[in-house]
């Protein structure tokens, strides 16, 4: 019976209702003055109709109130308003912009029906806050459930593919795309090749975008992206010529993305050809593009455009400055990177964050700036900054010690250590060992390293080098020995050169080449006028059984080498050569690059791996400790 007199009471009040109390509400919430709209439907009490709750919902999620959308939820519970499923679903996506899960799963579970909108935005929900399961779990619901999926049902289930079981669950996602024939949806398609791409299915992502009906420019930046983010970057730039061939106009996430894969390239004059195609363009300069530029400048070792990038942005994020201090770092000027760090203190806009001290670290370390380094560590220590130091910050002091030649200071440190000390720890310390040959602790770095990556080549080479510089060829044979028995291989090395923006790949024993003859001709050459400036092989990082010529032949096969040739033949007189190597270049390499340095007077830019070697008139960068 009271239910009967409250409808009763709700339609009178309706029928009295002016129109001047709705346009009220609805001009205060136009404006932006949410507490005053919710005191008038305080006294506005049964007058409230669908507009009038609709309209402050809206004003509501617009705000990220919680609170007023509290309110307006206990309002209707109080008057006893019965609202429609769209007024619910409102109330459903605001609680779950604001995060608040609980509540949205509360309103959904109480839902007496249900459509196709309000499961999606409580899945939308669970994605954007980071519960992937539960939202997959929904939609396993909603389809014993019957109701009829869209096109952003789909979209948002995707989003939740992720992690170790993405690859599976966006599959099944996509056979029911497919049953519901939604596979040639262009939203549905650029979110399924997103995720492909996002998921590593590469070749399953790519063949969405070639069967996409029509093809604009996020679902070009997404394949491209997804190239890019496996580091497949020869293809990701393939990509993008054909978007350009094809009349594609780029806006700034492309070019972010593309200039993402010639920084895996290190491929300058392609990098300096998209910079002035983002400049033509007219589109705003982004920070985000601005940050890409600069990534890509630093590893194409140019630093001074790097710069004159970092200079002119009128706002800079943590990623600006880490990427201008990253760059420095890698390139060994500590001066430089304590300079840019003092400026970002005196700044003060910015807090540095972890990356900004492993820069930081890892400059002073390879800069030959111990103290400054040990004392940034300190302040970390501290906690000035609020910044808990990780295996990767201890690592770099146990570089920055065993570079100076302080190794037992860096063994105790490790001993030392809250963490637990990984493989790249240990292999600093190894590495430190054996170019201040201290074979003691080097053999316990060593033998700890064989122990947690038996797989890893290096370390046996390392080790059994160190050994060597001792004439323990027992101990070198022993090394060796273990190595074949566990059937340990180096990884194929792999060079990139760039002439006339085109990238010249090269593998070590390279036979595939077309200048392949050319390129040995020079090798040959080479070799003669080289070793009557003292060049002589370093042999011992040769792992195979044969004999010293063999070894030679061997030596002159390796990539960068072969890279090096070529761009001597094809690039002009007096240029300097850029290379980029795919593992860390080898010592007789290095030396190599630098008496070519010296006898052809060319500036060789190598990165490898680990660092850029920088190499002019036979003096590296690195002060040959990489």
């Amino acid at each position: 019976m009271r239910t009967k007199i409250n409808l009763f009471a709700r339609q009178f009040a309706a029928s009295a209702l002016t129109q001047e109390l709705p346009t009220n509400l609805q001009n205060l919430c136009s404006n932006g003055h949410l507490n005053y709209a919710l005191t008038d439907m305080a006294k506005l009490g049964l007058q409230m109709d669908f507009q009038a709750y609709d309209t402050l919902l809206n004003e509501c999620v617009k705000q990220k109130s919680v609170r007023g959308g509290q309110r307006v939820h206990a309002h209707m519970i109080k008057t006893q308003y019965n609202p429609p499923v769209y007024i619910v679903t409102r109330l459903l996506v605001l609680y779950g912009k604001c995060e608040c899960l609980w509540d949205a799963r509360q309103v959904f579970d109480e839902m007496p029906e249900r459509n196709v909108v309000s499961w999606t935005a409580l899945m939308s929900a669970y994605s954007k806050s980071g519960y992937a399961s539960e939202a997959l779990d929904l939609l396993v619901k909603m389809l014993r459930s019957g109701t009829e999926l869209n096109e952003y049902t789909f979209a948002t289930a995707l989003t939740c593919c992720t992690g170790v079981s993405g690859l599976y669950h966006g599959r099944q996602v996509h056979n029911h795309i497919i049953k519901n024939n939604f596979d040639s949806h262009l939203y549905v398609g650029c979110s399924l090749l997103d995720m492909y791409a996002k998921a590593g299915g590469i070749h399953e992502a790519r063949f969405v975008f070639e069967n996409l009906p029509e093809r604009d420019v996020v679902s070009w930046t997404a394949i491209i992206s997804g190239y890019a983010q496996l580091g497949l970057d020869e293809e990701a730039l393939e990509l993008f010529r054909r978007l350009l061939r094809e009349g594609i106009a780029s806006n700034y996430v492309t070019y972010a993305t593309v200039l993402t894969a010639v920084s895996g390239l290190a491929a300058f004059e392609m990098g300096k050809q998209i910079h002035s195609h983002t400049l033509r363009s007219g589109l705003p300069f982004y920070v985000v593009l601005q940050n890409s530029l600069i990534d890509m400048y630093t590893k194409c070792g140019q630093l001074s455009y790097a710069r004159r990038v970092f200079d002119k942005m009128s706002e800079r994020t943590v990623i600006s400055w880490n990427a201008m201090l990253v760059g420095y770092s890698k390139h060994g000027m500590a001066t430089e990177v304590a300079n840019l760090f003092e400026l970002m203190r005196k700044e003060n806009q910015v807090k540095p964050n972890n990356v900004t001290f492993l820069a930081i670290l890892s400059g002073c370390s390879h800069g030959k700036m111990e103290n400054k380094g040990l004392q940034v560590f300190d302040e970390m220590m501290s906690g000035k900054d609020g910044v808990v130091p990780d295996i990767e910050h201890y690592g770099c002091v146990v570089d920055l010690l065993g570079r100076a030649g302080q190794v037992e200071k860096a063994f105790e440190f490790i001993k030392q250590m809250p963490l637990e000390p990984n493989a790249a720890i240990w292999g600093s310390l190894l590495g430190a060992c054996l170019v201040h040959s201290n074979v003691e602790i080097g053999e316990i770095a060593g033998h700890t390293l064989l122990q947690i990556e038996p797989e890893n080549p290096g370390n046996y080479v390392i080790l059994s080098n160190l050994y060597a510089s001792r004439g323990r060829w027992d101990d070198v044979r022993s090394i060796r020995s273990l190595m074949e028995q566990k059937a340990v291989a180096k990884d194929p090395g792999k060079s990139w050169i760039e002439i006339d923006q085109t990238l010249h790949t090269f593998h070590a024993g390279d036979r595939l080449h077309p200048k392949t003859d050319e390129v040995y001709d020079k090798m040959k050459e080479l070799l003669v006028k080289l070793k009557e400036y003292g060049y002589s092989p370093n042999l011992s990082g040769v792992l195979y059984d044969v004999d010293d010529e063999q070894k030679e032949k061997i030596l002159l096969g390796h990539s960068e080498k072969l890279a090096l040739a070529f761009g001597l033949i094809y690039s002009p007189v007096g240029k300097p050569i850029r290379i980029m190597k795919n593992l860390r270049v080898c010592v007789d390499c290095h030396s190599f690059a630098k008496v070519v340095s010296q006898v052809c007077e060319r500036e060789v830019f190598m990165r490898d791996k680990n660092r850029f070697h920088h190499i002019v008139n036979g003096v590296c960068s690195c002060g040959d400790y990489w």
